[in-house]
């Protein structure tokens, strides 16, 4: 992982898929990166770097701010 990507190199489809485990009730708090490879979220667990740790408001404020943020209309 390049240093300071951040979630950038991460699919929007992938965010969105986790999100929607958040919402489902299938995620334990804090989140830890094998949870995410047991849920076969691999190319996510490789640079989830700013979401290990989060509890469940955290993630839930980071993945809804990155996602709206990506499919923002450009200017």
């Amino acid at each position: 992982m390049a240093f300071g990507a951040g979630l950038r190199p991460v699919p929007t489809e992938d965010l969105v898929a986790l999100l929607r485990a958040l919402h489902r009730g299938r995620l334990a708090y804090p989140l830890r990166r094998e949870a995410l490879l047991l849920m076969g979220m691999n190319r996510l667990a490789e640079h989830a770097d700013l979401l290990v740790g989060l509890d469940e408001r955290g993630l839930r404020s980071v993945l809804t701010a990155v996602i709206a943020e990506r499919r923002r209309p450009a200017p």
